[in-house]
Formats: structure tokens, C-alpha cells, sequence
């Protein structure tokens, strides 16, 4: 785009965390059943805002995008649809029943934004990715443990890649969730990569039902 960033200006350091499994030879590492073991790494960048750049000229506007909410709550309609959960709708709380595989949440006039209500059902279809007929990744512990604050942590993630995916500008969560999240985050350094992995296959596992819902519809 022919310009440059600005001189004294300093980036944001993000990381790109997933698996990879070697190809097979004499030095690729196997576990004990004498598969190919995965290897997970971690890429580091440094990265600028247009805002720290100079010289784009009127090119810098081009991917400015804005939100229209009139656009994005059929989008995510059509996403909770195409997954097919089991959601019921009514009573004061938002949740998620593994044993019984449904989701509960509350009427969506008992929330401060529309958009808030789709949010909340994207975070509770994370959980629902992680069942054992599924992505078979939900812990056997209750709420207040480490596995539980994790597992919270990667459906939040999710619930914002998904946003993230089709447009939408969600709040964030209440703080109650903050405090399980740094406990976490301060014993295990490596525990927001670990979870922005999974959110992001639980993301593309949802996201793929409307992908596959399109390709029947084109078929026909």
C-alpha cells in the first residue's frame, strides 16, 4: 500500500498457537501405540495499527467495516439453527445440561442488547462442541475448579471468534468469570494458547454446520 509504520511507534505481540504432525521418517516422533505424535508450537508476531502507520493515504480506510445489526442477527440466527442444538428458551439463567445435551437460556428481552442474547447462546454452543459425542472435551469436574474455569475460558473464546466471524460487536462478560480465568492464566502461562486452540476448532466445528447447510441448499 506503499507506506510505512511510523517512526518510534511500538507493535502488540500476538501469538499463533496450534499442532502439527510431523511427516513420516526415521526421526518423526510416535507415541506409544507407534502413531505419529503431534507437536504443538507456538508462532510469535508484532503487529501495528494502521493508526501507528503513515503514508497509506484514503487506502487505509478500505477495511474499516461497521456493524449493522439488522444484518448480523439473521446471520447468527442462521448459524443456531443450522447446529440443530436442542436450546430452550425461558427462566434466569444461561447454561448448558452435557448430560442431557440442551441448552437453557433465558427470553431474549431479559437481556440489555438483542445481540447479547445470540452471544450468550454462542458461548453455551461452545460448550455443546466440547460434548463427548462431539469434540469430547468437557471435564468431569463441577463449577469452581481449575478444569471448569478452563473449560469456561474456551467457550467465552469461542462465543468470540464466532462474533468475530460473522460481524458482531458483543460486551464482555461479567467480571465473575474474570477472577476463575486469572487464576488460571497465572498458573499456567501457556493456558490461553492452549484454550485459544480449542476455541478456535470449536468455533470452526459450528460455523462448519452452516457451511454444509449452504452446500445442501446450492445442491438442490
Amino acid at each position: 500500500m506503499g507506506g510505512n509504520v511510523r517512526k518510534g511507534e511500538r507493535g502488540t505481540t500476538v501469538c499463533y498457537a496450534d499442532r502439527f504432525t510431523p511427516k513420516e521418517g526415521d526421526n518423526a516422533p510416535t507415541g506409544l501405540d507407534g502413531e505419529p505424535r503431534q507437536i504443538a508450537f507456538l508462532k510469535r508476531f508484532t503487529v501495528f495499527n494502521t493508526d501507528h502507520c503513515e503514508g497509506l493515504g484514503d487506502q487505509s480506510m478500505t477495511a474499516v467495516t461497521t456493524w449493522n445489526e439488522a444484518l448480523t442477527l439473521p446471520v447468527a440466527q442462521a448459524l443456531i439453527e443450522a447446529t440443530g442444538a436442542d436450546i430452550r428458551i425461558g427462566g434466569g439463567e444461561a447454561y448448558y445440561a452435557p448430560q442431557d445435551d440442551y441448552i437453557r437460556v433465558p427470553r431474549p428481552e431479559h437481556f440489555h442488547q438483542p445481540i447479547n442474547w445470540f452471544r450468550t447462546v454462542f458461548h453455551e454452543l461452545g460448550h455443546l462442541s466440547g460434548h463427548r459425542s462431539r469434540l469430547d472435551r468437557l471435564p468431569d469436574t463441577g463449577f469452581g475448579s481449575p478444569a471448569y474455569a478452563r473449560e469456561e475460558l474456551i467457550a467465552e473464546l469461542a462465543s468470540a471468534f464466532l462474533c468475530a466471524e460473522l460481524g458482531i460487536v458483543p460486551t464482555v462478560r461479567h467480571a465473575d468469570y474474570l477472577g476463575a480465568w486469572l487464576a488460571v492464566l497465572r498458573e499456567d502461562s501457556k493456558a490461553i494458547f492452549r484454550a485459544a486452540s480449542q476455541a478456535s476448532k470449536a468455533a470452526d466445528y459450528l460455523l462448519a454446520f452452516v457451511q454444509e447447510k449452504d452446500r445442501g441448499e446450492a445442491e438442490a
